[in-house]
């Protein structure tokens, strides 16, 4: 299973490096299943390449299924090791480049340098620095984790071999390739599907994983970068600023999800604490031998000398040989005690037992106080290096990751607060809650957050789901009690669609203790997600009109006068399409921008973006810069899913430069993009043609899923039914109570759906009707205006492009032509790819290319070749489909299972081809 690399070509090293891995993954399949299999894949190969798709497809459907099983898993293993080699390389690229440039954040300085931005501004916009990457559990990685482990092994023996001979070694060749042989072995002798569905608490345990690997070494060169970097540009930070934390939903997304208890939360978060804590405890390791400094030639300051004995008195389960040999150590000692403090704090939240002062921590902040002791007294006493160094790098991580290694979110559904409260009001039998509408609703719930009287004791009488809605907030209480208020911030309402459904969960919050607008007190705050384009058009208005409630502004002034929102790209697209989503998201960010401003609260943004285009994903770096001026102002959360965490974040070269593109470029925006980069009158030229883009778009992306015969079309012609047999992920895919049609399928299957089968609808359909209504509107000279002057423009047209050229119609014919019986429904496949022409030619008429990706020839080559070996799975699939709706599919009382183990197969490989899922 090789490809020739093309000599000079400049991804030659990293092809000769696949050529490699693909023979022996060859001799692998020769060794497991016999020559008989190569043989196969071999012969198939060469039929892609050169027989009609017709001469393959017959070819595969006279496979049996176990065969198909074993060539389909041959296929994704070539993938698995195609995508951990090219991220080897890429890696590769990225120190040699830093080496050159000084990495991202040097870049980043020298144009602020140049934009002669005082030190004062800097200071100041450093210190309203607040990036969180956010973690969730939405199902898109469909490789299992012993499966990225393997591929993380694979990079490692790359590497180490690469670093031998670049240290002018020959390396031995032979040894490393039988390593490598190993690990392919065992990568093919591990089963790549999960046996069953994750539970909550197995999907913390992910998200652990990356987190605790950026504890280690990313974050703390990041963050010691951007230290340095500020240092250099005359602006001073202190070590325990908070430029970068982390969060999760991973036990607080509730929304769906029914398997997400309040007993989980607080599970997931023990769990949470029992790695940050070891986390923590490693760097104190660290300490203890770095920190070898002794009193008779280094002092200490009273403050620490005073710490260390109420610790030594506070703590005898110290061993005794401790105190003995480090007697005349202090620093060394104190460093004990608070490795040993690190591990009664883990032992009682194991325990679930009360705060000890003295003896473990209750939150971060006390365990950051004892390292700012030691690093101050360092300081005062000819440490200042040795306090600058590894303490102060304890101390970053500390503040990033806290003891919880990540702050929880929590989510909900808006009609589950409201149904709560009607039973809570029926219980009082004041008022038919269910019955109102939102108005009504709105001047309740603002005069019971004004009064004093509790709406519920704890004996309130709640049926089954809505005593879980109502528990939660106490479980919210419960847990900041027991580990600090940090742990949980913030609490989001999917789905908002008023100011009623924030003041809901504000009510609930006030009846659990979590809120009092008499005492100015708010321990979270309440975050509305809008995901609809409607609600992101009026976003302004939905701010405007809560922020001027006053006790609602209360609560936002207790939580220092910062209100989030959660922007959804995920449901807006599966809606109304790419082009109506992008520019209504970015059309409410300048309208809750202004609105927030009028009102003197800080705005906070959440980009609630999935891992495909047509879930808002695409390069990080050029969307935060694609923001509108003034929205980001220090403070982003962006979420990180499925196989964009793994992607990003599996090798450490890779997870630094991800973070460091990142903050860089939140860093950039707040100092440099504070007015717009365009005149008024050009930007308002540029709004008017994007409305007209946005507006046919819609129409158009309107037209073809609101006809009632698409479902009918989508579930026939693609695997979206087999998504929850991949067990994937916790949560459901479809959302209860609804219909078998679109509606209530998640965006996830949405986009899962149409990229398997390479049509991928929700990256790009309805872009060449928007953009060639422009052109006869006379705007085609504004368009490419934009294209070139433009940052949010450029952005939306290269994802678009991107997602284009991942597009084959020509093997979304044969879905359609085996598995479509009805000519009415096949018709949608014309009208697809009708539009796909028009927004072929659109693009390339802006961006001035013969073909698609011509200005990035490497990923055009790498996508090429990949398609070479995604060809033969996808006939694969299609040959399994038909065998499987001949059966019955999963409706079928006698199921299949090995049918359906094969076609899972091909649907892990093709997403492994991809590099999408959804």
């Amino acid at each position: 299973m090789t490809e020739s690399p093309k000599a000079g070509a400049p991804d030659a090293a990293l092809r000769a490096d696949i050529r490699r891995l693909g023979t022996l993954l060859g001799e692998a399949l020769v060794r497991q299943e016999g020559q008989g299999l190569l043989d196969l894949v071999e012969e198939v190969r060469a039929l892609v390449r050169t027989d009609s798709a017709s001469t393959v497809a017959g070819r595969l459907a006279e496979l049996d299924v176990a065969t198909g099983i074993r060539l389909g898993r041959a296929f994704s293993t070539y993938f698995h090791l195609a995508n951990v080699t090219e991220q080897v390389h890429r890696a590769r690229d990225l120190r040699a480049a830093r080496a050159v440039t000084g990495g991202w954040l040097r870049e980043t300085a020298e144009l602020i340098r140049k934009a002669g931005t005082p030190a004062a501004d800097i200071a100041a916009a450093a210190g309203r620095l607040a990036i969180r990457p956010v973690f969730t559990a939405h199902p898109t990685e469909a490789a299992r984790r012993s499966i990225l482990v393997k591929q993380r092994a694979l990079a490692d023996v790359l590497d180490l071999e690469a670093a031998e001979k670049a240290l002018g070694g020959g390396g031995d060749t032979a040894a490393y390739d039988r390593r490598l042989a190993e690990l392919i072995d065992l990568l093919w002798q591990t089963d790549e599907l999960r046996l069953t569905k994750p539970e909550p608490t197995d999907e913390a345990r992910n998200a652990i994983y990356y987190l605790t690997e950026l504890y280690a070494d990313a974050a703390p060169r990041v963050l010691a970068d951007l230290h340095d970097t500020l240092a250099d540009l005359g602006a001073e930070v202190p070590v325990t600023a908070q430029p970068v934390t982390f969060g999760t939903w991973i036990g607080g997304d509730r929304d769906g999800n029914p398997y997400v208890t309040p007993e989980v939360t607080a599970n997931v978060l023990v769990l949470q604490h029992e790695y940050g804590i070891r986390a923590a405890e490693k760097a104190m390791d660290g300490l203890v031998s770095d920190l070898s400094l002794s009193d008779r030639y280094a002092g200490v300051t009273p403050e620490l000398a005073d710490s260390l004995a109420a610790d030594l008195a506070a703590l005898p389960e110290l061993p005794a040989r401790f105190r003995r040999v480090n007697a005349e150590e202090p620093y060394r000692l104190k460093a004990r005690c608070v490795k040993q403090k690190l591990a009664n704090t883990r032992a009682r939240l194991a325990a679930r037992r009360r705060h000890e002062p003295g003896r473990d921590y209750l939150g971060t902040a006390e365990y950051v106080a004892d390292l700012e002791l030691m690093r101050a007294s360092l300081t005062a006493n000819g440490g200042t290096l040795v306090a600058d160094g590894r303490v102060s790098d304890a101390i970053r991580a500390a503040e990033a990751f806290g003891l919880q290694l990540a702050t929880l979110d929590v989510r909900e559904h808006s009609e589950k607060h409201h149904a709560v409260l009607a039973q809570l009001y029926a219980a009082v039998g004041e008022v038919d809650y269910a019955a109102l509408d939102r108005e009504q609703r709105t001047e309740l719930l603002v005069r019971e957050l004004a009064g004093r009287r509790p709406l519920s004791t704890p004996d309130s009488a709640l049926a089954g789901p809505e005593r879980r809605t109502y528990d939660v907030f106490g479980t919210i209480r419960e847990v900041q009690d027991t580990f600090g208020p940090e742990v949980i911030e913030s609490y989001i309402i999917s789905m908002t669609h008023g100011i009623d459904d924030l003041l809901a969960a504000a009510v609930l919050a006030r009846e659990n203790g979590l809120v009092d607008v008499h005492a100015g007190h708010a321990r979270i705050g309440f975050v509305p997600l809008l995901e609809t384009v409607h609600e992101l058009k009026t976003g302004g208005e939905l701010l405007d009109r809560l922020l001027a409630i006053p006790e609602y502004r209360r609560i936002v002034a207790a939580r220092g006068d910062v209100q989030e929102i959660m922007l959804g790209y995920s449901d807006s697209n599966k809606e109304a399409g790419i082009a109506a989503s992008q520019w209504s998201i970015h059309q409410a960010q300048r309208s809750m921008r202004d609105t927030a401003a009028r009102h003197g609260v800080t705005l906070r943004l959440f980009h609630g973006r999935g891992g495909t285009v047509g879930r808002g994903g695409g390069p990080t770096h050029e969307a935060i810069l694609a923001q509108p001026y003034g929205t980001l102002d220090g403070s982003i959360k962006v979420t990180e899913q499925g196989e964009v965490i793994s992607d990003k974040y599996t090798l450490p070269a890779l997870a630094r430069e991800n973070l460091e593109l990142t903050v860089s470029a939140v860093l950039q925006a707040t100092l440099l993009h504070t007015e717009p980069r365009q005149p008024a009158e050009e930007l308002a030229v540029w709004d008017s043609a994007m409305e007209t883009v946005a507006g046919a778009a819609e129409a158009k992306y309107r037209e073809l899923v609101e006809h009632p015969r698409l479902p009918d079309y989508f579930w026939a012609c693609t695997p979206t039914s087999l998504l929850g047999a991949l067990n994937i992920g916790s949560r459901p895919s479809k959302r209860p109570n609804t219909s078998a049609g679109l509606d209530g399928l998640r965006a996830i299957p949405w986009v899962f759906g149409w990229t398997q089968t390479r049509q991928i609808v929700p990256g790009w359909y309805g872009v060449g009707t928007g953009l060639a209504a422009a052109n006869e509107a006379g705007l085609t000279g504004t368009l490419r205006a934009m294209y070139q002057r433009w940052q949010f423009f450029r952005t939306f047209v290269s994802n678009v492009e991107m997602m284009l050229a991942k597009t084959d119609l020509s093997i979304a014919r044969r879905y359609v032509e085996a598995l479509v019986p009805d000519d009415e429904l096949r018709g949608f496949l014309d009208q697809i790819e009708a539009e796909y022409t028009r927004t072929v030619a659109e693009v390339l008429a802006i961006t001035g290319e013969a073909e698609l990706l011509d200005a990035q020839p490497v990923l055009q080559r790498t996508l090429a070749v990949r398609d070479t070996y995604l060809e033969p799975l996808h006939h694969l699939q299609v040959a399994l489909l038909s065998k499987y709706a001949a059966a019955g599919g999963s409706a079928a009382e006698n199921r299949d299972e090995l049918l359906e183990r094969a076609l899972l197969s091909t649907v892990n490989g093709i997403a492994a081809g991809l590099r999408n899922t959804g």
